[in-house]
């Protein structure tokens, strides 16, 4: 594979022409465009797009089209359908078919299932209210739930009964065990599976 040449530098192309020469797997260059299907695509898309799918081009690599499909509430078909013509109209095509992130749930929940089982996550029956009030602000740590002490078999019984609908929205969470005094908010047990019942335009009531 050859490095493009009489093109302006930024630090992407840099990054990925170093890959390249290094050999960096295999000097293959693959890259994706990875947009939510809750809305039609704006100027900042578009940039998206040309930077993915150009310097896939530009290095004989390919882009995959991946959709981040998780939340049904805001998701349909039309923002899907929409978001491939842009991508056409912009004149780029994705490689193979298109992918999606609801492909992957039942993989997702198993990594879930792993998480539980190893110690790293827990089913947290705090509020939303109460979650926000424990995890602190940029200047203060975070509070360690009340639920994190759960046992791995009682995480396991919880989890399986969120996904089976025997709770109300809201009335559980599982979340990441990492640090609730992390100095990076987003570190502090984040979310990882909520109870809501929405339809999905993919996966229907599955989840």
């Amino acid at each position: 594979m050859t490095e493009p040449k009489s093109h302006a530098s930024h630090f992407i192309r840099d990054i990925i022409a170093a890959d390249v020469r290094s050999g960096k797997h295999g000097g293959k260059v693959v890259t994706r465009f990875p947009p939510e299907p809750n809305g039609y695509l704006h100027i900042g898309h578009a940039k998206s797009i040309c930077l993915n799918f150009g310097m896939a081009q530009e290095f004989g690599g390919q882009t995959n089209l991946r959709f981040d499909d998780t939340n049904p509430t805001t998701e349909n078909e039309e923002y899907v359908r929409s978001i491939e013509e842009a991508v056409k109209w912009l004149g780029f095509q994705w490689s193979g078919e298109v992918r999606h992130a609801s492909g992957y749930f039942e993989q997702l929940y198993q990594w879930a299932l792993q998480l539980i089982r190893q110690g790293d996550a827990y089913v947290c029956s705090q509020t939303e209210a109460e979650m926000r009030e424990y995890r602190g602000t940029v200047t203060e740590p975070g509070r360690v739930s009340p639920y994190a002490s759960r046992t791995v078999a009682e995480n396991l019984d919880l989890f399986a009964r969120m996904r089976a609908g025997e709770f109300p929205d809201g009335a559980h969470t599982l979340r990441a065990r990492i640090d609730m005094s992390n100095a990076n908010m987003k570190m502090r047990d984040p979310p990882l599976y909520r109870i809501r019942r929405a339809h999905h335009y993919r996966t229907g009531d599955a989840w």
